[in-house]
């Protein structure tokens, strides 16, 4: 029986797992993952996703990190919410570097809300990437983590994990979420189940910051074929830390949600052909944009108008041909010079049905401007098709306020990638407000993914 000094040093964890991951009727019977069958397209009868029970999400392993952790200490807390790490600081590249050659790495704890799990090898990695023409030398940071399991890391399958990472401004990405910093981001609060699922499975954890997490400048997160490479060199770079140990032949799987689903997206239909030799078996693509007009048109005037907005602002670096600043009316601009140096929470909330085209200046809509629409052709998805297996499972219906991308357009997705000869099985999500009052732990957790974590181990396996 588990002690109550043991018990006092990870309980508060633990509880703020529960209140903002697993809802209030953890103890309730979980139903399968019902969807009404007039909104689905077949379903291979190989596997079906499930929502995980209390006793998966808590496994072995979790408990173990949690109980064998400790509380950081004052000046370990500030140091990491400081935001000056010097890491991040950059080497001029030579030219002769390659996509995926490792810059740096540094070993570190993990640190969530204030608290180090223990059981946990971690490194920060910088690394060299990509833009969107595939040549353009790019830095990028991320953050690895391997549990300490009884099983050699060259033994070990890995996920690159992009997270729900939406933030414009600089140290608010991944490599920040897990060494202490941006402890409030929805990003990283959305990923506990999930890597507490993964790790219960044994499997490392390769999450890049898509751009370097201290480059103050705006990251361009929302260009999807950046992110896509920048998953992709994530692993590469992964591979080549000695100290990591990771077998370069290892299986891997992509696992992508909302915004960090487009990036996952594109780097399963890129793969094949830039980064032909990892072997990338499947693909979780969850709640992400994949027509970015259309998700423009869904935003506007909703509840979710600040990230339209920041959409623009994430397309932007790589799009300069928007000229954002010479668009917007001085409210905008005002707005847009906050959010450019912002994580997304609470910042990309502050807009509630806002309609987006009260921030232009007059005569201006940013879903027909012009010069918006080259960045929001180049980002939809389905122009190519991942050689992976691919399970898509965003919401099956417009029928919650978590549905700001029409389901319309996943199921078209599915259809798209399964006419080009992928394997694909979409297994969409119940995301109505009738389950989340009737079933708060199956909504929630099935909005983070944490349903398709058995579906990845099932195609490893396999």
């Amino acid at each position: 029986m588990m002690s109550a000094a043991t018990y006092r040093r990870f309980a508060p964890l633990v509880a703020l797992t529960v209140a903002l991951v697993l809802p209030a009727t953890a103890g309730a019977e979980v139903p399968d993952n019902d969807v009404p069958k007039d909104v689905q397209t077949p379903v291979s009868e190989e596997f079906r996703t499930d929502t995980p029970t209390l006793g998966e999400v808590f496994n072995g392993f979790t408990v173990g990190a949690l109980s064998s952790g400790e509380f950081a200490s004052e000046e370990e807390i500030f140091t990491a919410l400081t935001a000056d790490d010097p890491f991040y600081d950059e080497s001029v590249l030579t030219g002769a570097e390659r996509p995926g050659d490792l810059l740096k790495s540094k070993k570190v704890d993990v640190l969530f809300t204030g608290y180090k799990p223990g059981q946990l090898d971690a490194y920060k990695i910088m690394y060299v990437t990509t833009g969107i023409d595939g040549s353009t030398p790019v830095v990028s940071t991320g953050i690895m983590m391997i549990p300490i399991d009884g099983t050699p890391a060259s033994e070990k399958k890995i996920i690159s994990y992009q997270e729900a990472n939406d933030s414009v401004g600089g140290y608010c990405h991944p490599s920040s979420h897990w060494t202490g910093g941006d402890p409030l981001d929805g990003a990283s609060w959305s990923a506990l189940g999930p890597l507490a699922l993964m790790f219960g499975k044994g499997y490392a954890v390769v999450i890049s910051d898509v751009g370097n997490n201290g480059d103050r400048d705006p990251h361009g997160v929302f260009a999807g074929k950046f992110a896509g490479h920048a998953q992709l060199d994530a692993v590469r770079a992964a591979f080549q830390m000695q100290d990591s140990e990771l077998n370069p032949d290892a299986e891997i799987a992509l696992f992508g949600i909302a915004g960090g689903g487009v990036g996952s997206a594109f780097a399963a239909e890129s793969a094949q052909s830039y980064a032909p030799e990892l072997d990338i078996v499947s693909t979780v693509l969850e709640g992400m944009v994949i027509k970015p007009r259309t998700f423009m048109e869904t935003t506007d005037s909703s509840v979710g108008a600040g990230f339209g907005f920041a959409t623009l602002l994430g397309l932007e670096p790589w799009y300069p041909e928007m000229k954002l600043n010479d668009k917007l009316n001085p409210v905008g601009r005002v707005i847009a010079d906050v959010y450019r140096g912002e994580c997304q929470m609470p910042a990309y909330f502050t807009l509630p049905f806002v309609p987006l085209a009260s921030l232009f200046a007059p005569g201006i809509d940013p879903i027909t401007e012009p010069s918006f629409q080259r960045a929001y052709d180049d980002n939809v998805l389905g122009h190519g098709a991942p050689a992976s297996k691919v399970l898509i499972t965003s919401c099956a219906k417009d029928d919650s306020p978590m549905s700001l991308v029409p389901a319309a357009d996943a199921r078209e997705l599915a259809d798209t990638y399964r006419s080009r000869g992928t394997d694909v099985s979409y297994q969409p999500t119940d995301c109505s407000m009738d389950r989340a009052v009737a079933d708060p732990y199956g909504w929630g957790t099935d909005l983070f993914g944490m349903q398709t974590i058995d579906w990845i181990a099932h195609n490893f396996d396999n």
